[in-house]
């Protein structure tokens, strides 16, 4: 069961609000029902957040975001449609039900942090309680807990205005978090706060949300910000839905001309991962073939590299072309000295923390799971063709990148056949491939 869910939410502002909900669902535009004197802030919105989700909602001002979260929880009543927390929909409760449906299961932390300025950071942390009549001893517990979890241990006594602005959005995040409700509401929360302090806010955020497993609704304007949070994103556009899905689909699919040019100076280096960027791991050999069937294997699939697998899939290493020509032409029967350490990444790694290894490593770098198994190879030409555009332009100057980062591959694939080269016509493989052969011409390899 979804945590939250809205189906085809309308508010509408103004004395005809009927008549402007039936014209908005005949597909009329807001501006064209300028008319009836009414103002259009949510249309036909519907979604679903899943327990333990970060949904984050997006948009500019003025398309209808913040008006939305506050229905969410009842604080704006609904024209039409239906709001459903765990099941239960809210546009049906009285005002005595909603105020306990909001003490009980739905926080909300504001942008502009809504402490009392004569209260102690302890007792502001521990109002939320307070007003569902939980004694002072306990709430007061769970306080200083929730504090604790944000960084202001200590800080229990002093009051808001000795406080940073991003210590004063703290408190309003513990509040929450003492409160223990599983779903919490942010509207605009770190909007109000510097850059710096924001993105540690935004860390913050995603550790306590590792550990507690919240479902959370989080609105804000910054793309980036959403990008980073979100398990999931909803664009909204003139109070519509515009796209919802994850970072990366709206990132590679945007669904219309309206979210491409959104997202178009989004950091896509800090949203894309090694997951939706890695390459099949091609090719691969068993440990226990011999240098012969790996040359061989690499030829075949025009690489100077080969990544060593187990055969259930666990990566032991790599191996380069011409340390495998020597071997051959040496004579050598088995792999064993010649496999080399592989760069490693996670499926989850940003393309943004991938650059230094990728720069230092000769070979492409290796995308292991959980149980260290090979499931992707990402070349460098790969990540940073990571930076184009949906529409096939280039970001930060990717071209000059991808040219120069081309460019070096062909030096080391010419320094690779260099160095097998003198192998000679000794050692002659099953195949009929000699170790002596040109290296693999640069069309088409997957270097």
């Amino acid at each position: 069961m979804p945590a939250v869910r809205a189906d085809k939410l309308y508010k509408i502002f103004g004395r005809r609000p009927t008549r402007a909900v039936e014209l908005l669902a005949d597909g009329r535009h807001r501006d064209d029902i300028k008319s009836l004197n009414v103002t259009a802030a949510v249309i036909d919105v519907s979604f679903e957040v899943q327990p333990g989700e970060i949904f984050v909602v997006m948009g500019l001002s003025g398309s209808g975001k913040s008006t939305l979260i506050r229905m969410l929880n009842g604080l704006l009543p609904h024209t039409s449609g239906t709001v459903e927390i765990d099941g239960t929909d809210i546009t049906k409760l009285g005002k005595s039900e909603l105020r306990k449906l909001r003490s009980d299961k739905v926080s909300m932390v504001f942008q502009h942090f809504a402490l009392f300025p004569h209260r102690t950071v302890l007792e502001n942390a521990a109002y939320g309680l307070e007003v569902r009549g939980v004694p002072r001893a306990e709430r007061e517990t769970k306080a200083r807990e929730a504090l604790a979890m944000v960084g202001l241990d200590g800080w229990e006594v002093k009051v808001p205005g000795q406080l940073s602005g991003g210590m004063q959005q703290r408190v309003g995040l513990a509040r929450a978090l003492a409160a223990d409700t599983e779903i919490i509401l942010m509207d605009e929360a770190f909007s109000a706060l510097d850059p710096l302090i924001r993105r540690d806010m935004q860390t913050q955020l995603l550790e306590l949300q590792a550990s507690l497993g919240k479902t959370i609704v989080f609105i804000t304007h910054d793309l980036n910000e959403a990008m980073r949070l979100g398990d999931r994103i909803c664009v909204l556009r003139d109070g519509r839905v515009a796209q919802i899905g994850k970072a990366e689909e709206i990132l590679n699919d945007p669904a219309n001309d309206y979210v491409a040019n959104f997202i178009e100076d989004v950091d896509r280096t800090r949203v894309l991962t090694a997951s939706s960027v890695m390459e099949k791991p091609i090719p691969v050999i068993d440990p226990g073939q011999g240098p012969r069937t790996a040359l061989r294997t690499m030829r075949d699939n025009q690489t100077p590299w080969a990544f060593v697998v187990q055969r259930d899939r666990r990566l032991m290493g790599v191996v380069g072309e011409s340390a495998i020509a020597e071997a051959v032409r040496d004579n050598v029967k088995e792999l064993a000295g010649l496999v080399g350490a592989a760069e490693r990444v996670s499926p989850d790694t940003a393309v943004a923390d991938m650059f230094v290894q990728a720069a230092e490593s000769s070979y492409p770098l290796a995308v292991i799971d959980d149980d260290e198994r090979l499931v992707g190879v990402i070349p460098r030409g790969t990540l940073l063709a990571a930076l184009a555009t949906p529409g096939g332009g280039e970001e930060n100057g990717a071209d000059e990148a991808a040219e120069t980062a081309s460019a070096a591959d062909e030096a080391s694939r010419a320094d690779e056949s260099a160095s097998g080269s003198g192998a000679g016509d000794s050692g002659a493989d099953d195949s009929g491939a000699e170790p002596g052969d040109d290296a693999p011409a640069t069309e088409g390899s997957r270097r």
